[in-house]
């Protein structure tokens, strides 16, 4: 049986992030972007939020991109969207990163699964590994894999990719560090631009980047600015090394007139200017970088200052650039459809991973918390 997992997120008046399952769906085939589209419109009619909704988060398959076509069109019935429905449709970044990583890691398959089998033909025996490390010491070949594991980079890259994305998804909503893995990943394709090799995988991964930061960096953009540590500045840094400089300038000038388009469906008039001019929030505390800035605790503290701001922030804020929530979800699902239980029906698995997720929700019981009774 095929599910799909539809989960709900806004950040509530305690400016605490809400992500619930609203349904968990069993769609049969065909199972086309109309019959998924038709699935997730039904939820939101159930739950009376259809009028809610301003973005809409999915993989990167091409049934969800006949979807979101749909749900588009359902949805500008009921409102007006968001910058006219440029934020609408939300692709996975965990999906694309992921994707990205396997265009790098697929053109040197052949070198990584000869290095995993020298390895593992190594580590089988102790033998073989203490002869091959007195070969290494007594050969003085340590500086020499060093610059073999350098040469190496695209690996690196995966490596970046997978450490900033993880960090990012679980972390920080105000995507710095997103920001700063792009550039980052961009500094080490242009590091080993002299080595033909490594420079045709790096333009092969910039294909797929460029369409996916095509398509959402203006979401991006948006929240990072209203991050209060980056606001513009994000924007400059990241820019100088995504464009010439001359189109810098342009980049910047467009996303902040975006921005004031998307204030102006809040209100008519704005402190937002005040926001852009204040100084950005210190990364440091006491000389050390400070890692838990909650960015929306800012928001709820400046909420008064800010009053019609901080509601454009926290629907911006709210909107998740992965799929990661629900794909915890399936996570769960297998403990539920096992070889033992694979004949529950489709509603009795919906009450089961719907109404768990409640419950837990309701008495903020996290997953794999046990509790214990006392027998009296």
């Amino acid at each position: 049986m095929e599910y799909m997992v539809i989960t709900g997120h806004w950040i509530d008046q305690n400016w605490q992030l809400q992500k619930p399952v609203l349904n968990f769906v069993h769609i049969p085939p065909p199972r086309r972007g109309l019959e998924i589209a038709d699935a997730i419109w039904c939820c939101l009619e159930y739950w009376d939020i259809q009028s809610k909704i301003h973005t809409v988060s999915v993989d990167n398959a091409s049934a969800n991109d006949s979807a979101i076509y749909h749900l588009k069109t359902y949805a500008q019935r009921k409102k007006k969207l968001l910058c006219e429905g440029r934020l609408f449709h939300v692709r996975c970044c965990a999906h694309i990163l992921n994707l990205i990583a396997q265009d790098g890691i697929s053109e040197i398959k052949s070198i990584v699964e000869v290095i995993r089998d020298n390895v593992e033909y190594v580590r089988r025996s102790d033998a073989r590994l203490l002869l091959f490390s007195e070969i290494v010491k007594e050969l003085n070949l340590k500086e020499s894999w060093l610059m073999i594991v350098e040469r190496g980079g695209i690996l690196r890259m995966r490596c970046c990719l997978l450490q900033s994305s993880s960090r990012m998804f679980f972390q920080d909503l105000s995507l710095k560090i997103h920001i700063m893995m792009i550039a980052r990943v961009l500094k080490i394709g242009k590091k080993f631009k002299s080595d033909g090799f490594i420079r045709d995988v790096v333009a092969k991964m910039k294909i797929k980047f460029h369409k996916y930061w095509g398509e959402t960096n203006l979401l991006m953009s948006i929240v990072a600015i209203l991050d209060p540590r980056c606001k513009m500045k994000a924007l400059e840094f990241c820019f100088l090394e995504l464009y010439s400089s001359e189109k810098v300038e342009r980049e910047i000038s467009s996303v902040r007139k975006t921005l004031h388009e998307l204030y102006s469906e809040y209100a008519l008039k704005s402190k937002l200017d005040m926001y852009l001019e204040e100084t950005c929030c210190s990364f440091k505390k006491d000389n050390k970088i400070e890692e838990e800035f909650n960015v929306l605790e800012w928001w709820r503290f400046n909420s008064v200052k800010y009053k019609v701001l901080s509601f454009m922030a926290r629907d911006i804020l709210a909107i998740p650039i992965t799929t990661a929530a629900s794909k915890a979800t399936f996570r769960a699902e297998s403990r539920v459809i096992d070889k033992y239980r694979a004949s529950l029906t489709a509603k009795t698995v919906q009450v089961l991973m719907c109404g768990g997720d409640w419950l837990r929700k309701r008495f903020r019981v996290k997953k794999k918390t046990k509790v214990l009774f006392d027998d009296d």
